[in-house]
């Protein structure tokens, strides 16, 4: 439309230029010659006017149809610009979330850990007492406490403690079964 507008601008100006360069009323144009009166002349300036206001018009709509679709651009624009920005905002704000849940995660797992480690030592200890303890009454020639006096070998039994044994004795180490309550 502004192209139109102004094709139709310098049209008229021609026209005008035209009109205001001749001395005379007889006008050429095209290879055909004219000779208006005032009434075609005044009917000719009147069309010249309405041909430079309609172009003057035709651009001033353009332009602001210009103008429009650039604001409609502009406010598309920042719309989708402040919609990223949100959008990053939240992604960060989710980022930090998920940072703090997995570290949560993983001090709870390292808490776990920890329990359970202290659970197995614990347990290991505990179990390595208890193997000791086995060891000491199976293999022992008499309890730690030294109750009971009772010898580790059952065999050597008959013929006094374990260290002092007969040749022949057969021996066997108690096992789980037959320890002492």
């Amino acid at each position: 439309m502004t192209f139109l507008g102004l094709v139709l601008v310098l049209l008229a100006g021609g026209a005008v230029i035209l009109v205001a360069t001749e001395e005379t009323s007889r006008y050429i144009l095209f290879g055909y010659t004219l000779e208006p009166d005032h009434f075609q002349m005044f009917v000719a300036g009147a069309v010249t006017a309405a041909v430079l206001l309609l172009g003057i018009a035709l651009m001033v709509a353009g332009t602001r149809r210009s103008a429009r679709k650039r604001r409609q651009m502009r406010s598309a624009r920042a719309q989708t610009s402040d919609r990223v920005a949100r959008l990053e905002d939240e992604k960060r704000e989710l980022e930090r979330r998920l940072e703090t849940e997995r570290a949560a995660e993983d001090r709870v797992a390292a808490e776990r850990a920890t329990a359970d480690r202290a659970a197995t030592d614990r347990t290991a200890a505990g179990d390595r007492a208890v193997e000791r303890d086995e060891e000491d009454r199976d293999t022992a020639p008499f309890r730690r406490d030294g109750a009971g006096r009772e010898p580790a070998y059952t065999e050597a039994r008959a013929h006094g403690p374990a260290h002092a044994r007969m040749p022949g004795d057969r021996l066997v180490a108690r096992g789980r079964e037959d320890r002492m309550p």
